[in-house]
């Protein structure tokens, strides 16, 4: 019999071993799809920047027959680049349905478009909530937010300095310089709390083709455009989607920039500052929440009951930690939130901190007996969402758990012992009398 397969299971076993896993979120595997292999070296100061932080890249061309995402199964990377704007379709078994089915698993995507993006490229970008200009000509033009240049005198290359105010998804550090942008806009739904934009085109720009006269209003306008923008998905996948590939070229990342109508000119661009950072959040070194060691137990006791009873002191603690890219810190904040729920919050309270990630509180057990939660959902800008539950069974008192004389019941003590007082009254003056 051929040891062949079971020596490729092995290697195969070996490979997931290595993926990435809660513990290690920045030990992973990439594919990068791309459609020239000249990308990368074009791009290779992002790659290398990659690379440096500890990331495998597999680079392919996106018409590969070999490609595969999953064998048995079990997908064999842990993030997705598309650097391939202009491919029509993908090759081997990948197709836009399988990117889609990749970032559901849970694995992050990074999706850069251009001038000549592929109706493939739009639709992926779409199911991810980002609409593409539907002109295949057009590209975002902006005649007071332009980067000064000697050749280009269209107004296509935009100075962006329009961004989100998130050190989560940005990191602490300000990006002084504008970031350059060539290629497409697109637009995000308002009421999709799921799609971010990360850089937005100033008010005065729009979205056209610039080789020729607009005769009809442009569709996309203004502050309504993002260049650059993110997803986190409800099961923490990372998507980006930027519409313009030169954003991530040695180029614009060497290249200096000033911006039309400013007096101050860049040495260097902002662009390798704004993906380096903004690569580190898609890919999980930053904003990357656990939640450990939760524990509930009655005031005064250290065990975890199996069940408490009505009007229970008791206090719940939990501790949380984010990854700073090579370590788990202390993550800190004032608004986590514990519930104790039955078919609706009876308990919301807030919970305190001791600044080293340990977050507490106390409350009293509800006057209600059932089938109570403890549950913590924990969603903010930037970060992975925690959700958390556990089950509790809440108990009311036994018939020998109440107080021997309630003080509510006195009048009714009166009342007894005022009728036997009466009664014996009676029947002494009844008997008694002649």
């Amino acid at each position: 019999m051929s040891r062949a397969p079971v020596i490729l299971s092995f290697l195969l076993l070996a490979v997931l071993g290595n993926a990435f896993s809660p513990e290690n979120p920045t030990d992973r595997k990439i594919l990068v799809l791309l459609d020239d292999l000249s990308i990368k070296s074009s791009h290779s100061l992002y790659f290398q920047s990659l690379q440096t932080r500890g990331f495998d890249l597999d680079f392919k061309l996106a018409d590969d027959p070999k490609i595969a995402l999953q064998r048995y199964g079990q997908y064999l990377y842990d993030a997705l680049i598309l650097f391939s704007p202009t491919i029509d379709s993908l090759g081997g078994s990948l197709n836009a349905a399988a990117i889609l089915d990749f970032v559901d698993s849970g694995h992050d995507l990074i999706l850069a478009a251009d001038a000549s993006a592929s109706d493939l490229i739009r639709e992926i970008a779409t199911e991810c909530g980002a609409d593409f200009d539907e002109d295949q000509s057009a590209m975002v033009i902006d005649h007071t937010s332009f980067a000064v240049s000697d050749t280009e005198g269209d107004h296509t290359l935009i100075a962006g300095d329009d961004l989100i105010q998130s050190d989560v998804i940005l990191g602490k550090e300000k990006i002084k310089a504008p970031v350059l942008f060539k290629g497409i806009g697109h637009s995000v739904n308002p009421a999709n709390s799921l799609v971010l934009k990360v850089l937005s085109a100033s008010p005065s720009a729009y979205s056209a083709n610039p080789k020729s006269k607009l005769s009809t209003p442009p569709t996309l306008t203004g502050s309504a455009i993002s260049l650059v923008s993110v997803v986190q998905a409800r099961n923490n996948a990372r998507v980006l989607i930027s519409g313009s590939l030169s954003m991530f070229s040695n180029r614009f990342f060497r290249s200096g920039v000033q911006k039309a109508g400013s007096t101050i000119n860049h040495e260097k661009s902002g662009n390798e500052q704004f993906v380096t950072e903004i690569s580190k959040w898609v890919f999980h070194e930053r904003g990357h929440l656990k939640a450990v060691n939760v524990r509930h137990h009655k005031v005064g006791e250290a065990d975890e009951p199996s069940i408490y009873r009505i009007n229970d002191d008791l206090e719940y603690s939990l501790e949380i930690y984010e990854w700073s890219g090579t370590s788990w810190e202390p993550y800190i904040a004032d608004d986590v939130q514990v519930q104790f729920y039955m078919m609706s919050p009876y308990v919301l309270k807030t919970m305190s901190t001791d600044q080293k990630g340990v977050y507490y509180t106390s409350f009293k057990v509800p006057d209600v007996y059932g089938v109570f939660q403890f549950k913590v959902e924990y969603e903010k800008l930037g970060v992975t969402s925690l959700s958390l539950a556990k089950q509790i069974p809440v108990r009311p008192f036994r018939h020998n758990e109440y107080e021997r004389f309630i003080t509510a019941a006195f009048p009714y003590y009166g009342a007894s012992f005022s009728m036997m007082g009466g009664f014996f009254l009676f029947s002494l003056v009844y008997l008694c009398h002649k």
